[in-house]
């Protein structure tokens, strides 16, 4: 008998890859189970699929970055519930990150992707059902998205959950509308420019101190360290893949930066009085919206 559970729960989470480097990313999860029928005519209660793979998954994958142990690409070392890495790129540059072992998905695998991952998954679950379950299946699936969206790791050392860690993130769309029409230009511009990016807060810098949004880029590598609930997290990365805000990276605060940053361009071309609508996505199905004026 074949079990199924469509769109159980989506994750979000950040990995390292050789080429794009921390990427952030937003996965939905399915999930089918084969076996025969216990004494009361089920493979499995449908409340007890969900239960156990939705705390497992949001437990061990969500708001996690994601470590591919077998890539050797990958420099890894442990000290006490401290891990800190140093992950080559294809360009001869280098991400190091360090946190506590919670921040971190160690996936025993050569590179992440939604098929690697869900097979070790299902590995890691595997006494997870009872023994009448012969077999689990999980997949993973980017939501379709027809419009601009952009890939985006950062972290809140403000927050009380696991968004304090500092490298996960979210694959998200952005709506942009001026006067009150969509404007796919304007879309089109963000997701380019947040293609695979890294928001930093400023106030999070550990050097060069006093270095301004506009010259970071000019920085072979910029560091950001923060203390949180959960521990002391580091994460040094090229300055070309970050963008600095003033601002915490909440996608509150995302939704004014990008609206403010739009109105301001609009009103220096001499087009003052426009009204810039910019509904900001966090992952899947959640975000905020605003609008501003100059």
């Amino acid at each position: 008998m074949h079990l199924f559970v469509d769109n159980l729960i989506n994750v979000d989470f950040s990995y390292l890859d050789h080429k794009r480097g921390l990427v952030g990313e937003t996965w939905l999860a399915s999930a089918a189970l084969d076996g025969a029928l216990d004494e009361q005519g089920m493979v499995c209660d449908f409340g007890i699929v969900k239960k156990t793979l939705r705390n497992w998954l949001d437990s061990e994958l969500d708001h996690r970055l994601l470590v591919p142990l077998q890539s050797a690409h990958l420099e890894l070392q442990r000290s006490g519930d401290t891990l800190a890495l140093t992950w080559q790129l294809e360009d001869g540059e280098q991400i190091t990150v360090s946190g506590p072992e919670q921040a971190f998905a160690l996936v025993d695998v050569e590179e992440i992707s939604e098929q690697s991952v869900a097979a070790w998954c299902v590995g890691q679950l595997d006494s997870a059902f009872p023994s009448h379950v012969a077999k689990l299946q999980l997949r993973f699936d980017c939501e379709a998205i027809d419009d601009a969206y952009y890939h985006y790791s950062h972290g809140l050392k403000k927050h009380d959950g696991n968004c304090q860690r500092i490298a996960h993130g979210h694959r998200s769309r952005i709506q942009i509308f001026i006067d009150g029409r969509r404007s796919p230009d304007w879309e089109s511009r963000w997701a380019q420019r947040w293609q695979d990016i890294y928001l930093g807060t400023r106030e999070d810098l550990v050097s060069p101190e006093g270095l301004a949004s506009a010259e970071h880029k000019a920085q072979k590598q910029v560091e950001f360290a923060y203390q949180a609930r959960q521990g002391a997290f580091t994460l040094g990365l090229p300055a070309s893949r970050c963008e600095l805000v003033q601002c915490d990276t909440t996608v509150e605060q995302l939704a004014v930066y990008i609206a403010d940053t739009i109105a301001n361009t609009i009103a220096a071309e001499q087009e003052k009085g426009r009204i810039v609508r910019v509904r900001a996505y966090e992952g899947l199905g959640k975000g905020a919206e605003v609008s501003v004026s100059r």
